[in-house]
């Protein structure tokens, strides 16, 4: 699962939904390894990740066509199955979740309810949530119909589907109880419509129960986490329509029905998307959703570079940005301007990401297995300069991050911005090379990808950094498509010694207490092996994977916040990977676009919620 991000390519930096594995499809923009972010205008301290605003003059306006531009597609069209930010970017204009972020500043990291009419009500000893869905949300079918209870069991039951499952189930797969083997029984069932719709029709899933409209999930154990939990693409509702098509099939996503303020009128993949008033939609049902703008039009065909231009010159046609953000050479002048207070249409947003990271490949059995002694990953860490790396990617969008927890993560105590084991020291580091028995070095691999401004940029100020203590790296680029899909996704690749070091990226799959979400696909051991997690380096420790499952089933947030600072000074003290930065997001949009409030999980200002004051056809 590598949470819902996009795949690091041109900007400033960002993985994939998406990323961050989201074990499926990708988006093409950014750069990165995987992350989020909050804040908007030019009203805030950089590195607050305090939400800040652009409110616009005058009164909210209604009516008027939001123009978005990008240079790439959603992962999936679909209630549940899109697992990066790009895919939940649209998901927020066309569909409602159970729970979302709303567009408050300072709150968008705090799930309130949405289709849910409060926070779940949590029984039998902290292992049963049980969730009531508002009346007034409807579908846009003829005629309208309420979203149900049923409709959200319908949804998690195809989130597991046997044709594109979605990338974040080992979050949860094992939590629910019977829900793994509902879903290994779903995976031997075929996968034409009639064998998932029979399969649908004919299985349950033991805990997870419905009456009226309420739904109840059973955990296996208390997990004070699992509210969070409930913000994801798997426990949306879906429609009893969806159950014509195969999932991710082209004919599904050209048959989507909504339940959010706007219906899909129109999708040409990697083209366009054209969004219209959902008439079934009752403003009244909806707490998270303003819904100003009359229409929205996506264009997928640009660049970061003439996205950027237009954006500027504040033509009718140039709104907002989609899978695009400012590039990167652009960057720094924008951030001198917002500073200055001279430009309130840029905005930089924490992203509660780590972001991009080098992970270390435990199982390569290059120079005698080198990368399986610990001492040998911390000699490595000790000479790379985190202040080298951070500067050829600019400093003020790339703030350091020493541990893996990016501080301010919701629900979990910070390890402290002043933990930082591994300070650049080169003479420490040959001193630990040579106690291993590399006195004289070692010749190392590192892949990263090329299409990405960023990785490229990191994977050559290390090379640079580790040949200063005699160890000579050869880069091996991939392009992006490739990166995790015929690289850290397949574990014979890693243990055939193709790659010692890869730049990846990270960030979480929800923000309430979710440090899980960042140690479980990470670092768990076996069970986060690729291709099911993403463990790329293969890393093992029985004592870490024990302060995860401690963490993971105790029912005080207080006594996991304590686990989860353990887990991490141990996964850090065994260097596992090298932590780089809790990057900065960037995002533009056009003068005339007010109250451009930006969501850390769609990577970009709400379009459900912003105005326009000088509105359109």
């Amino acid at each position: 699962m590598r949470k819902r991000f996009k795949a690091l390519t041109s900007g400033v930096g960002v993985v994939a939904l998406a990323a961050v594995v989201a074990a499926c499809g990708g988006s093409s923009s950014s750069g990165g390894g995987g992350g989020t972010g909050t804040k908007t205008g030019g009203s805030t301290s950089l590195s607050s990740g305090v939400q800040g605003i652009n409110p616009g003059s005058g009164s909210p306006q209604k009516g008027g066509t939001l123009y978005m531009l990008g240079q790439g597609d959603v992962d999936y069209m679909d209630y549940n199955i899109s697992y990066y930010s790009i895919g939940q970017l649209a998901q927020r204009l066309y569909q409602r979740y159970l729970y979302d972020y709303p567009a408050t500043p300072g709150k968008t990291t705090a799930a309130d309810p949405d289709l849910a009419t409060g926070a779940p009500v949590v029984s039998n000893g902290g292992k049963t949530y049980t969730v009531t869905i508002r009346t007034g949300a409807k579908w846009d079918t003829t005629p309208a119909r309420q979203v149900t209870a049923a409709d959200a069991l319908r949804g998690i039951e195809r989130s597991c589907n046997p044709v594109q499952p979605f990338g974040g189930l080992p979050d949860f797969e094992s939590l629910i109880q019977g829900y793994a083997t509902f879903c290994q029984g779903f995976a031997k069932a075929g996968q034409t419509t009639a064998a998932i719709k029979s399969y649908i029709n004919s299985h349950s899933i033991s805990g997870i129960k419905v009456n009226g409209q309420q739904i109840s999930y059973t955990l296996v154990h208390p997990a004070t986490y699992f509210s969070g939990m409930l913000t994801m693409d798997a426990f949306a509702p879906a429609p009893v329509e969806s159950l014509n098509y195969v999932p991710a099939s082209a004919q599904a996503q050209q048959h989507v029905i909504a339940d959010g303020p706007y219906a899909i009128a129109s999708y040409t993949p990697a083209r366009q998307i054209t969004f219209t008033r959902n008439p079934a939609w009752v403003a009244s049902s909806d707490p998270i959703r303003k819904a100003y703008v009359n229409k929205i039009v996506v264009s997928e065909t640009g660049n970061e570079a003439s996205i950027q231009q237009q954006l500027q010159t504040n033509t009718a046609n140039a709104s907002m940005e989609f899978d695009a953000f400012p590039p990167q050479q652009s960057v720094a002048g924008l951030v001198k301007q917002m500073q200055s207070g001279l430009n309130h249409n840029f905005n930089l947003g924490t992203t509660l990401s780590s972001n991009p990271y080098i992970v270390f490949n435990t199982v390569s059995p290059n120079n005698n297995k080198a990368l399986a002694s610990a001492k040998v990953r911390q000699a490595l860490s000790y000479g790379i300069s985190r202040a080298h790396l951070t500067q050829v990617i600019n400093p003020v969008v790339n703030p350091p991050l020493t541990h893996i927890l990016p501080d301010g993560l919701a629900g979990t105590a910070s390890v402290g911005k002043s933990y930082n084991p591994y300070p650049y020291n080169p003479t420490k580091a040959k001193q630990l090379l040579a106690a291993a028995g590399f006195k004289n070095g070692m010749s190392i691999t590192m892949l990263y990808r090329p299409d990405s401004t960023v990785s490229t940029s990191v994977a050559q100020a290390a090379q640079s950094d580790l040949q200063k203590i005699g160890v000579k790296v050869k880069l091996l680029s991939s392009p992006s498509a490739d990166f995790y899909t015929k690289y850290l996704e397949v574990p014979s690749v890693a243990k055939r010694g193709v790659w010692d070091l890869a730049i990846a990226g990270w960030a979480p799959d929800w923000y309430n207490q979710g440090a899980l979400s960042f140690f479980s696909p990470l670092f768990s051991g076996a069970a986060s092996y690729p291709p099911v997690g993403s463990n790329f380096g293969f890393y093992s420790n029985p004592t870490v994977t024990s302060l995860i499952n401690k963490a993971a089933t105790t029912n005080s947030t207080s006594s996991a916040d304590a686990l989860w600072v353990q887990a991490d000074q141990a996964v850090m003290k065994d260097a596992a990977i090298y932590p780089i930065t809790d990057e900065l997001q960037p995002n533009y949009h056009a003068s005339y676009v007010h109250n451009a409030v930006y969501i850390p999980a769609i990577q970009q200002f709400d379009p459900a919620n912003v105005w326009l004051s000088s509105p359109g056809s």
